[in-house]
């Protein structure tokens, strides 16, 4: 008699899990790996069982309060791996898809098996492995949107780019220099820069010996440049200003150092007119089709080596302290993941 193989499908039975909560706010040692009940799938929704969690700067906001969510909470926007069963309505997705998401609303990817709104969900081409897709996705859907629709950065443009050596940083460089694009990368240390330089950043200007406001205006002549993308918020808010050119576009996207400081919106007209957005992922993915478009961007740009996807750090589900600690403490290189199952 032949065996009877078993397939995920709809399920009506709870399962346990470990999984990352928070029960309060603070530093790294909030993290705890606990055992968790993940129900059925409710409408809509699908249950994933993760291979490999992306690690992001803005877990730790969630994990500080910086982002108030509701305690106690799970934590992480960023996973990949297989769709194990699926609740009534959904349709997006189908049992035992390779899927990944960035983004995750509410945050609770770091966990070996999570419910999540299957609208939420993307498919993973069968050439990016579950590693890749989860390094990748919300650091590679953010540059897309930052340098396509919330600035279109276009070829012979020269832009200023904090933290160039960071995950979304690497990515964004390459991305840049294969459009013809030259970037001026602020990081910490030489050997960031020489990181940063490998990865198509023109100029790297290491921040903490060299003034990069004086280097901006002695590269571009004076000029200063149309956009600054800055991720690290009130340590170079201020100078980041003086770097535009009049008409110039400040593009915030985090707050690495903390939130900058409130000033006088009539800065923005003494300094040249300036446009000033702080813009979210979220809200430019919102719709379906955005992030399907979004995500199928940046598999096509990994597909066609614009943007190569290097994973420098890893470390287990239950090390997910560790994690941040590495992560905070600048230690990090390129992009960093939690593994399961291993």
């Amino acid at each position: 008699m032949a065996a009877v193989l078993w397939e995920p499908s709809i399920v009506s039975e709870i399962i346990q899990a470990p999984a990352i909560r928070v029960h309060a706010h603070g530093g790294p040692s909030v993290l705890r790996l606990e055992t968790v009940e993940v129900p059925p799938p409710a409408a809509g929704e699908a249950r994933v069982r993760h291979s490999a969690i992306g690690v992001n700067f803005i877990d730790t906001y969630h994990r500080t309060g910086l982002y108030p969510v509701d305690l106690p909470h799970g934590i992480g926007m960023e996973g990949a791996g297989v769709v194990e069963a699926i609740g009534e309505g959904v349709e997006d997705v189908a049992v035992g898809d390779r899927v990944g998401y960035g983004g995750a609303r509410p945050p609770g990817s770091y966990a070996e098996v999570r419910n999540i709104g299957a609208d939420q969900l993307v498919p993973i081409p069968a050439g990016i492995s579950h590693e890749v897709a989860a390094a990748v996705l919300l650091k590679g859907m953010t540059v897309e949107y930052l340098i396509k629709r919330t600035f279109v950065v276009e070829e012979g443009m020269t832009v200023l780019w904090h933290a160039a050596a960071g995950g979304v940083g690497l990515l964004a460089c390459q991305w840049l220099a294969s459009l013809g694009v030259t970037v001026i990368g602020t990081v910490s240390s030489d050997e960031k820069a020489e990181l940063a330089a490998a990865h198509g950043c023109t100029h790297p200007v290491v921040y903490t010996r060299t003034d990069f406001r004086e280097a901006v205006a002695e590269l571009t002549e004076g000029k200063g440049v149309p956009v600054v993308f800055d991720s690290v918020g009130k340590a170079t808010f201020a100078k980041s200003l003086d770097c535009l050119q009049p008409r110039g576009m400040m593009v915030g996207f985090g707050n690495a150092s903390g939130k900058p400081t409130a000033f006088d919106m009539g800065i923005l007209a003494q300094k040249g007119s300036l446009y000033l957005t702080r813009p979210s992922l979220m809200t430019y993915n919102a719709a379906r089709e955005d992030l399907l478009a979004s995500a199928a961007a940046v598999f096509d740009a990994v597909d066609r080596g614009m943007i190569k996807v290097e994973v420098r750090q890893r470390f287990a589900l239950a090390d997910a302290r560790a994690a941040h600690e590495a992560l905070e403490s600048r230690a990090t290189r390129g992009s960093t993941i939690l593994t399961v199952g291993e």
